[in-house]
């Protein structure tokens, strides 16, 4: 039995929506954890643009982009529905997080590299797209982004919410974002995050295997 490779960063919310689908999809992985100041080379040989997540099969092909791997792990067990949402809405919605809101959050969590703005200024410049989710789920009764309950869109957005949320916890709670509020939290609340941001140390080359997830049901193993 052979298990795929993934080089993540515990608090990266790219590689927290693969490891949301790889926990979903109940795929086991060879888990290496990434000190990003000294990036393995057997991850920088395989991706050379050296960002995590990256995902090294079985058959030593490589998958590099974060939605890409949770397409991957989905398509082979799904098990949750995550795929049953619309895939032009699903995409349309990750590529607005992926392509606006991501370096607007960037700039507000890094706004001391941004002397030129107020952190009111570029935390106002992310309020459209957490109004646009909020509104997403009052249209969904609460419950999902894009239906009846969450799919692939609520997981790969769902990290950077809570990025969002982290830089001011006292400021988030007090936006008029009912929704979206609840819907964090019970992400937040849930067993699979647990699952998925369980620290790890750094790994090196000759380290002994971490199996990740440790207590997974069902896990499956590539072929």
């Amino acid at each position: 039995m052979s298990y795929p490779v993934l080089y993540s960063f515990r608090r990266c919310p790219y590689a927290i929506r693969a490891r949301l689908a790889l926990a979903s999809a109940n795929i086991s992985c060879e888990l290496r954890e990434v000190a990003l100041r000294n990036k393995p080379a057997e991850m920088l040989a395989l991706s050379p643009k050296g960002t995590v997540p990256v995902l090294q099969l079985a058959d030593n092909s490589v998958i590099e982009e974060s939605r890409d791997i949770m397409r991957w792990a989905l398509s082979r067990h799904d098990p949750e529905g995550w795929l049953s949402a619309n895939r032009a809405a699903t995409e349309a919605l990750i590529d607005d997080n992926d392509e606006h809101f991501k370096p607007r959050l960037d700039a507000y969590k890094y706004h001391l590299h941004h002397p030129q703005q107020t952190v009111t200024e570029l935390r106002q410049q992310c309020l459209p797209m957490l109004t646009r989710l909020d509104e997403c789920l009052r249209t969904h009764a609460g419950k999902a982004l894009l239906g009846k309950q969450k799919t692939l869109a609520d997981y790969a957005l769902l990290p950077f919410v809570r990025q969002f949320a982290a830089v001011d916890r006292s400021h988030f709670e007090s936006l008029k974002l009912p929704g979206l509020q609840n819907w964090l939290k019970s992400f937040e609340d849930s067993p699979v995050f647990l699952q998925v941001m369980k620290k790890h140390p750094p790994w090196s080359s000759g380290d002994t295997p971490t199996l990740w997830p440790e207590h997974g049901h069902n896990i499956r193993a590539t072929d």
